[in-house]
């Protein structure tokens, strides 16, 4: 094993085994759910899984994104159980409970939707599931759609527009640069390695969280820019978030701490690696879905506005359904009850 590779495993450990906040384990997450562990190959993936009250019409799964965790559909698990759905939110790789894996190939979008699949096969065997996902999750829910087809009667994104498979890699430095993508600038800060070292420990996650929830210094500044990333020296002035306050924050801050961000942003980082595992994708008709799709977009999203799902009708076979909420990228919980309403009223139009 290379000397880094110990090192970083080392690090993690004792950050896993000796940093987490009391009582973590204990906090109440406001909804009907059991934890639950499966082995997928060489990971093993934590899910919250919530059942309705009867007989569930069918299995919802939910994937988050980025600084997320399937706490993050706080708000829509309880919905789609009240109106009949079983529904799986594990955390993704890398995060929280969910083990975080050194190798990079890992994270790959086809890999990760290979293991989804396997998973999704022991939670609701033999049965068609709705998937929906937000931010990188939403990403996924495509790569998982286009690999594995036969496993899904729909799929749904908040924010998160398609992108299809390409057949030529340009690096996102060259795209943004070319103004393909500029928006995207945070990226480049996130996939770098430095970064991790940045946001080590308890109080430098928390400032990380709060930055990208929103929190803002006395004198109103950001600690995040979509085009630029993490603002760097406004972190430590930053007051509490106003969209995960208190005991959340504190619950993200012990989940984070699990694992600590290299996990996270490894999804960043695999972008070469996704582009030739999908080589395969662009042949023609490969990149089209053969199950309905939703797309929900938040009005006031900068990393992934609206215009930027211009043109994804053509993709989907069965109809592409568009729904919109005045919200920022947090939609999930900004406009929680009209995202669930949405989700929920396209749903009931499914087979």
């Amino acid at each position: 094993m290379r000397l880094w590779t110990l090192i970083a495993l080392v690090g993690h450990l004792l950050i896993a085994c000796n940093a987490l906040p009391a009582g973590a384990d204990s906090f109440d997450l406001g909804f009907e759910h059991t934890r639950n562990y499966e082995k997928i190959g060489c990971n093993t993936y934590h899910y919250l899984l919530s059942k309705p009250s009867g007989t569930p019409k069918g299995t919802v799964v939910l994937l988050h994104g980025f600084p997320d965790l399937s706490f993050g559909w706080r708000y829509q698990i309880p919905y789609l159980t009240s109106i009949g759905y079983q529904v799986v939110a594990p955390d993704m790789l890398g995060y929280g409970r969910t083990n975080a894996p050194l190798s990079l190939r890992k994270y790959s979008l086809r890999s990760m939707s290979d293991d989804l699949v396997e998973l999704i096969q022991r939670v609701a065997p033999n049965e068609q599931v709705i998937l929906g996902g937000h931010d990188w999750g939403g990403a996924m829910v495509y790569r998982v759609a286009l690999w594995h087809p036969d496993v899904f009667k729909g799929i749904f994104s908040v924010c998160t527009p398609y992108f299809p498979p390409v057949t030529e890699y340009v690096d996102l430095e060259d795209q943004i640069e070319a103004g393909i993508t500029p928006t995207f600038g945070y990226q480049l800060q996130l996939r770098k390695p430095s970064t991790d070292l940045r946001l080590r420990g308890a109080t430098k996650i928390r400032q990380m969280l709060t930055a990208l929830y929103g929190g803002r210094t006395p004198d109103g500044e950001m600690g995040f820019d979509s085009y630029t990333g993490l603002i760097w020296d406004n972190l430590p002035d930053l007051g509490p978030s106003p969209l995960v306050p208190g005991q959340l924050m504190d619950y993200y801050v012990s989940e984070y701490l699990k694992n600590t961000v290299r996990g996270p942003l490894n999804w960043y980082r695999t972008a070469k690696i996704n582009f030739y595992e999908e080589l395969p994708l662009t042949q023609p008709g490969k990149s089209n879905f053969t199950m309905p799709g939703l797309y929900i977009g938040a009005t006031q999203d900068t990393a992934l506005p609206p215009e930027m799902s211009v043109g994804m009708e053509e993709y989907f076979e069965q109809g592409l359904t568009r729904g919109e909420v005045v919200s920022s990228h947090w939609a999930l919980w900004q406009a929680a009850q009209n995202v669930s309403q949405i989700i929920g009223d396209w749903a009931s139009t499914l087979p």
